[in-house]
């Protein structure tokens, strides 16, 4: 690896670092409760050397919840996109994929659950414009394959349930402390029972 490539793959860490620290604080202590140098001696830098990677904090809340969004989207449609290249493909296979994705995220980034509850409405309006639009997009990846599994289930139905679905997923951040939680398989094995239990209820008519 060329010293430039070098250089750039470190850049991309440092910010991947900052990130992750600034959405702990942010959910920990509320955003306008951390401020620039906590971050910075989080990941071991000054203050001011955050400004080398983000112009503020402003930017960096844009960028983990604007990013996050993107990431969730993306997810979904590989999913839908991979299962549609396999020959056993299913929608059952296909929903399963989606809510273990979901569920990966649920656990794996609780804080960004946390900073989009109290925090979207701080982004700038074209940045928060664009959350939705993610989420209006991610939601509609899930719908369809919730459709085509349950045929009978209407669409306002579908969407619905998918919205539950995500409540239901996204209330990790209040399972406890994260000494007191349960193991993480136990947990996403339940997360899965109970989203498939969800949907298979809302099919019920």
């Amino acid at each position: 690896m060329s010293t430039n490539a070098a250089a750039r793959v470190a850049a991309t860490t440092r910010r991947e670092q900052i990130l992750k620290e600034a959405a702990r604080l942010f959910a920990e202590r509320g955003f306008h409760g951390v401020g620039v140098d906590e971050i910075g001696a989080a990941v071991g830098i000054s203050g001011p050397g955050l400004y080398r990677h983000f112009p503020g904090k402003d930017a960096m809340l844009a960028e983990l919840l604007v990013g996050i969004s993107e990431r969730l989207l993306a997810g979904g449609r590989l999913r839908v996109s991979e299962d549609a290249a396999r020959p056993d493909g299913s929608p059952q296979a296909l929903l399963d994929a989606l809510i273990e994705g979901h569920i990966d995220f649920a656990l794996d980034d609780r804080p960004l659950i946390t900073l989009h509850d109290r925090e979207l409405d701080r982004l700038r309006d074209d940045d928060r414009k664009r959350v939705r639009q993610l989420q209006r997009q991610y939601v509609e990846v899930w719908v369809d394959v919730v459709r085509e599994l349950y045929a009978d289930l209407p669409e306002h139905e579908a969407r619905a349930a998918v919205h539950a679905v995500f409540g239901l997923l996204n209330s990790t951040p209040h399972l406890g402390r994260p000494d007191a939680r349960p193991d993480r398989a136990d947990t996403a094995a339940l997360l899965h029972r109970l989203a498939r239990g969800a949907f298979e209820a809302a099919a019920r008519r």
